[in-house]
This record gives C-alpha cells, structure tokens and sequence, in this order.
C-alpha cells in the first residue's frame, strides 16, 4: 500500500467498503462507504477510530505497512458504533499492549457489544494525550451523535479528527481528500449522510461546530468520506446551513400510488410548482425511491408536497415509513402541501394530514382528495393551483 499522509508522522489507513448494499441494514449504499482509521507514528503511536469488522484484513495490512514491526500504544474511540468499533477485539489480540481510550461514556456501550476489554483509558473533555511531538486533545461530543461521541484534535498539525461530523457516503474512489474531487458530484451523497445520520440532532450538531471553530483547525478528518484539507468552509458552510435547517429553493413531491392516479395527480401538482417559477423539482415514487433519498432531499428544500392513495381507510404503506421517518428526523421550516386520492372511502389525505400538523410545517394551500382518476377539470384545476401555491411559498420564503 502507498503510504497516505495527512500531515507529518499522520498517515490515512482507512478502508472502502464497495460490497455492503444498505448502511445500517436500510440505508442504500449504491455509492458505497469508506471507513475512515488514522495512524500517527510518533514515539507513542496513536490508531485513530478503528473499521467495520468485516474488513480487518485490509485494515491490518494498512496498519502494518505503516508501523514498520511496532506496535500501537493507543486505540482512540470516538465512537462506539459498530461501523467504527467492530474491530476493537482483534485489535485487542493483534497488539496486546495497547490501551484503549475513550471518554467516561465510550465503555458501556463498547463491553455491551464486544465484552469486558483490558487496558482501558478513561480522558476527560479537554483532556490531552501527549504522542511525542504530537499531543491528541479529546472533545466529548455528546449525540453527535450517540451519547458517548467525541472528537480528537491533534495540536501541532491542527487535525481534527470528527468522528461522524463532516463526513459522507461514498467509497473514496483513489482520492482521498478534498482537493482531489469534483466536490459537486459528492455533495448529494454527504447530505443524504447528513439528513438520515446526523440530521436528527442538528442541534448538538452546531453546538459542536461553534465549540470546535475556536481550536484553529487546518485539516478535517471524519469516519466516512474525504479528508478535508483545502476548503473547510466548503464543508463547514453547508453543515451550519443543514443543522439551522435552512432549505433551498426546491419543492420535494413524494407519492404512493396504487393504479397511478395519485402518480398522475403529482405530475399535474409538478407543472403548476414549475409555473411558479421554482427550478428544482423532485418526484419520488416512494414504492419506488429508499427513504433516504427522499429525505435528504426534504432537509435540502423548502417545499414539500406529500400524496397518498387511500388503503383501507389509512395511507398508502410505503408511505407511513416516510412519515415516520420525517417524524423521527424532524426537519423543520418546510413549507407543504397535500394531495391523494380514493375510490370508496378515504383514509389517505386525512391520516397525512394528522400527521403533517405535528411536523409543525406550514400549510401552503389546502389539501386536495381526488376521487378516482384527475380527469375532471376541477381536480386537474385544484391540483395545479396547489402545486403553483407551494411554488410561490417556496420563492416568497426567504432563511
């Protein structure tokens, strides 16, 4: 393996992750992920944020290549989730004598799910870890996003390693680091990171940025996604932006639909938000489009029209895990509309609607039920006045 370097005595060891289909086991990955690891070599060596499991041999041979026959003093965990964690026991085995080292938080979790582990270290927030000519500094960040979260920051080289924060999807194609990519293509995949794994404690996520902003950072480094070495105001500006749920000019329409009369009412409802003016559209069939696609583009937009056809006197299925997943992660200043359509009963327009008031969102026009197929004039009529309604919000709303 070539030898990847962040900065002097700091080397890259991660892994890419192109086999796994869904993140977390519901999270689609077409993209893959990478698994971030760092490895200073100092007179102490520090491993920073261990892999997944499954990928121990990659990452073992990426560790030795570096380390040259020594071994590692200290395991740093800034996180106990599995996707990090899970190879902290052959650790353990591989280099006996290292301490692992966490927060007074980090070891609950991780002995819940690998055991009692040996050699373990206990650092207070603020505390520093002197390497030599680096010192580590750790950070709790609490649910940023599990309770026990932190970063390290190294002092002498201004590395902040960010755990979750600033991190994305994707498996890093040969380019490490931010320089090294065309940062258009990858910005879709770091915010549907953002809106399904951070997106839900946006708060404690810009309490963190704002602690953080005064450390002099120079280099970002998280778990998943690139290393952000030449414009960390590029990945800064757009998490302060998600966390203060600030959307942009765009109208999400979602829909479930049975026979393809409420797909077809989303079509009419599209025209009317084009008309208005608003550019950035997007549809989604929700038996079609994994939720998560559908809300990271729900936390990007200002605007949101949901459509269910009527089953059983509730809402389209699929549509339930949206909402739910909506209710679970909360993005909030949307402005939204609601449509759907029946055949003998209702069921669907109206269970949308309990749920959209404890969204807290703002109704933008009033929802519209079709019955049966929008081939009547007064439907199609409806439809696009709800559609251009939603359009005009969207332009009129300013952050």
């Amino acid at each position: 393996m070539n030898k990847i370097q962040l900065a002097k005595d700091v080397y890259y060891v991660g892994v890419n992750d192109r086999r796994t289909d869904f993140f977390e086991n519901h999270i689609q990955l077409p993209n893959g992920v990478s698994y971030n690891s760092y490895l200073i070599v100092d007179e102490k060596v520090a491993l920073i944020d261990p892999v997944e499991v499954g990928f121990i041999g990659q990452f073992l041979a990426n560790v030795r290549s570096i380390l040259d026959g020594r071994s590692v003093d200290y395991l740093i965990v800034n996180h106990a989730e599995p996707d990090h964690s899970g190879s902290i026991a052959l650790l353990q085995k591989e280099f006996p004598e290292m301490q692992v080292v966490g927060n007074a938080k980090t070891f609950a979790p991780l002995e819940a799910f690998y055991g009692e582990l040996q050699n373990k270290k206990v650092v207070a927030d603020s505390e520093t870890l002197p390497l030599g000519q680096h010192t580590l500094q750790f950070f709790t960040a609490p649910m940023v996003h599990w309770p026990e979260s932190m970063v390290t920051f190294e002092t002498t080289t201004g590395i902040l390693f960010s755990n979750d924060a600033f991190g994305g999807f994707g498996a890093l194609n040969g380019s490490i680091f931010d320089d090294q990519v065309d940062l258009a293509c990858y910005e879709d995949d770091m915010c549907r990171y953002y809106a399904n794994i951070v997106g839900k404690v946006a708060l404690p996520a810009q309490k963190a940025i704002n602690r953080l902003s005064a450390l002099g950072i120079k280099m970002i480094a998280p778990s998943h996604g690139l290393v952000w070495r030449s414009d960390l105001r590029w990945v800064t500006s757009r998490y302060l932006r998600w966390s203060g749920h600030q959307g942009e000019e765009g109208v999400v329409i979602a829909y479930g639909s049975m026979y393809g009369n409420t797909a077809a009412m989303a079509e009419i409802i599209a025209r009317g938000v084009a008309d208005a003016g608003v550019r950035n559209i997007r549809i989604y069939d929700v038996s079609r489009t994994e939720t998560s696609f559908i809300i990271s583009d729900i936390w990007k937009y200002k605007g949101v029209v949901l459509g269910a056809c009527a089953h059983y006197g509730s809402m389209f299925p699929n549509m339930a895990l949206l909402v739910h997943e909506i209710e679970h992660f909360k993005p909030q200043n949307k402005m939204y509309g609601l449509f759907g359509g029946m055949s003998w009963s209702g069921g669907g327009v109206s269970t949308l609607s309990k749920h959209a008031t404890e969204a807290q969102w703002q109704l933008a026009a009033d929802p519209v039920e079709v019955k049966g197929a929008p081939i009547r004039e007064e439907d199609i009529d409806r439809l696009y006045a709800l559609g251009h309604a939603i359009g005009e919000a969207v332009k009129k709303t300013e952050n």
